[in-house]
């Protein structure tokens, strides 16, 4: 309800906790929003959580009610006579005045809120059923109509918010932040002034609740063209965006008008709701003006890393190199535990591929093959990998940038650039945590069944061969010698010598050549589950450094964006 108009319900009143909710609320959405929301807005908003926070600590009890209009619109006429007497100096000498006069209606003591509008000429007019002169006082000096109660009004009157004199001008609008209601003073040759609409009345429409607009000097005017000048003031004033005013026609000479404005001020004195409605607005006017700098909705960004990325950042992390190592790898240790006995020695003056990049610090194959609690290993440095070429950057700047573009879509320009931003690690630490992630990636296996069954054929095999060898030996010695023959088992017209022999190399050959080709089957999927592994690195790395950052950034937007909803509400 506005404190102005009793029974109007266009702007609800407020508690001074959810006035403080609000502020609060407020002053969530500038910590979130930080250096992506305009800093003059921002320190706007800071002053009026400042205010909020400073107005509801002082005289909850009072009204602050400020005359304010340009020079020669019969500000302090029209003061003095709803005091009572002459407080304000009147006069033709322009500015008269410079520094705000207060008159304060009731016992309670404002001095504390005085003081923090800093308004020093202060003028104490009691209890206003009592008070002669006063408006609608009892004695019926004051104008025909009943008293009003005015007990807790504060009424400032300002000097000219068009003055001359800067400092004028400057006092005015310090005053004019403070204040819980406002009365626009005017007269009929200034009422349409462009000071007044455009600096003013636009920049306070969400301010329509603690607003009166009054045509004062109404008796140098016909009735008619009172009725007119209304009218247009009135039209004025809702394209300044305060529709529905109501404009009052008052003379500080006559007194005429000086009871409905009483009235007025004596509803927003008996609401005691003024200062909330004023602070609410100002909230609500800031929030507005802040919900600008963010964006109705935000990206939501899917829980699985995009696969482009992690393609393009696995391409530039070397794992196409680090499988290919690991397949080498997988091959050479099946054949040197597979392979014919009597050639696995060349097998091991071949260079360890897993050495070569750093991947792999163990010497022995137990060490390699073997499954341990800490299957990660420790990782104790850069590795060897090659640096990624400039086709491998271009696709993770590409990657990179389409994340952020598709994150920050439909974003205000500084929210777009936070995104983008956070979606491009600064210097080499996206390469270093990549690095680190090959690195840190366990590359150990369980060792095959099959390359056991294959060892130990491989040996019965091979002594099977050389005892059949050392047999015909013996046998050919001792025919050499001439030494009686020794009885020779046979299979067929065959010998068992030449049998075990030729069965032992030549099974010994096809087990191996069997073994290379399951080597190759297992080294390719030995491959796939490395890469798994090494992918799944390589997306954390992705989900910490880039998809992390950058829903961190629309979270924000998201805080502040909700925050100034609250606010505004």
């Amino acid at each position: 309800m506005s404190p102005l108009i009793m029974g109007r319900s266009k702007v609800k009143g407020m508690s001074a906790e959810e006035l403080v909710a609000r502020s609060g609320a407020l002053g969530e959405a500038l910590e979130a929003g930080g250096t992506q929301l305009d800093p003059a807005r921002v320190r706007d908003a800071g002053a009026v959580i400042d205010k909020v926070t400073a107005r509801t600590a002082v005289s909850g009890d009072h009204t602050v009610v400020a005359l304010a209009g340009a020079t020669g619109s019969g500000k302090s006429s029209l003061f003095n006579a709803l005091v009572g007497e002459t407080v304000a100096t009147v006069g033709a000498r322009r500015p008269t005045t410079s520094r705000p006069i207060a008159a304060v209606w009731g016992e309670d003591d404002a001095t504390e809120l005085l003081d923090w509008l800093q308004v020093a000429q202060r003028h104490h007019v009691g209890s206003a059923a009592n008070a002669a002169g006063t408006v609608g006082d009892s004695t019926g000096s004051a104008g025909s109509g009943p008293a009003w109660n005015l007990d807790g009004l504060v009424l400032l009157d300002l000097p000219d918010f068009d003055s001359r004199v800067e400092a004028h001008r400057l006092e005015s609008e310090r005053v004019l932040e403070l204040v819980d209601v406002f009365v626009w003073v005017t007269d009929p040759q200034k009422y349409a002034d462009a000071r007044l609409h455009d600096d003013f009345l636009k920049v306070l429409a969400n301010h329509d609740a603690v607003t009166v607009v009054v045509l004062n000097q109404a008796d140098r005017l016909t009735a008619e063209s009172v009725r007119q000048i209304r009218g247009d003031l009135a039209r004025l004033t809702a394209e300044d965006g305060i529709a529905g005013v109501q404009v009052l026609a008052t003379s500080a000479t006559t007194r005429s008008g000086l009871d409905e404005l009483g009235l007025r001020l004596g509803t927003a004195v008996a609401a005691r709701n003024a200062a909330q409605a004023r602070l609410a607005a100002d909230i609500r006017a800031t929030a507005g003006r802040l919900r600008a700098d963010v964006a109705d909705t935000e990206t939501t960004l899917s829980e699985k890393v995009d696969t482009d990325l992690v393609e393009a950042l696995s391409r530039a992390a070397g794992i196409p190199t680090v499988v290919a190592a690991v397949e080498r790898d997988y091959r050479n240790q099946a054949w040197s535990r597979t392979g014919w006995p009597f050639t696995r020695w060349v097998r091991a003056l071949r260079p360890d591929p897993m050495k070569r990049l750093r991947l792999n610090t163990t010497d022995s194959v137990e060490q390699k093959l073997a499954v341990t609690a800490g299957d990660v290993r420790s990782v104790l440095g850069r590795s060897s990998l090659p640096p990624p070429t400039p086709a491998a950057r271009a696709a993770v700047d590409l990657a990179t940038r389409g994340v952020g573009d598709r994150a920050a879509e439909g974003l205000p320009h500084r929210w777009a650039e936070a995104v983008s931003d956070a979606a491009t690690p600064p210097g080499p630490e996206l390469a270093d945590a990549l690095d680190q992630a090959v690195v840190g990636t366990s590359l150990r296996m369980r060792a095959p069944l099959w390359w056991r069954v294959f060892g130990i054929a491989q040996l019965l095999l091979s002594l099977v061969a050389v005892l059949g060898l050392v047999w015909l030996v013996v046998l050919v010695v001792l025919g050499w010698l001439a030494l009686p023959d020794i009885s020779t088992p046979t299979l067929g017209p065959v010998p068992y010598p030449l049998l075990m022999f030729a069965g032992g190399l030549l099974l010994g050959l096809a087990l191996a050549a069997l073994a290379r080709w399951l080597a190759r089957i297992g080294a390719r999927r030995r491959g796939r589950v490395i890469r798994g592994r090494l992918t799944a690195a390589v997306a954390e790395v992705a989900a910490e450094r880039i998809v992390g950052p950058v829903r961190a950034v629309l979270a924000r937007h998201r805080r502040t964006r909700e925050g100034l909803d609250r606010a505004a509400a």
